[in-house]
């Protein structure tokens, strides 16, 4: 068992869930039961996947819900890169969110990878 507070993976997933939260409330209303829902509803996956692997009698049960979360960051990266086309969001924040969800991305890789030795 990990403690997930502890995982420099799961704190990183935690900031990009509040970052995809502060962009959400600029998306307008009509995206509120659209967009919106699925990128909060993705964003908070990724934490909520590492912490409940982490909990994980087995490292083989770990790497299944890092992989839940990989995909869920995926499918985010996938909708902030929609905002962007559909002009909801500065370049800037949608540069500086995807680079977030990049490192994120790999750092799931990463651990998941580390697990399979152990």
């Amino acid at each position: 068992m990990h403690n997930f507070k502890e995982l420099h993976v799961w704190k990183k997933a935690m900031d990009t869930a509040q970052a995809v939260h502060a962009i959400c409330q600029q998306l307008p209303d009509a995206e509120r039961y659209g967009l919106i829902s699925q990128m909060r509803r993705a964003a908070i996956s990724v934490p909520s996947n590492i912490a409940e692997g982490s909990g994980r009698g087995s490292n083989a049960d770990f790497r299944r819900f890092l992989s839940i979360a990989g995909g869920s960051a995926y499918e985010l990266e996938t909708q902030l890169l929609l905002t962007g086309r559909f002009n909801y969001c500065s370049q800037e924040q949608l540069a500086s969110l995807l680079m977030q969800i990049s490192e994120l991305q790999k750092m799931l890789y990463g651990l998941r990878n580390s697990l399979r030795d152990n």
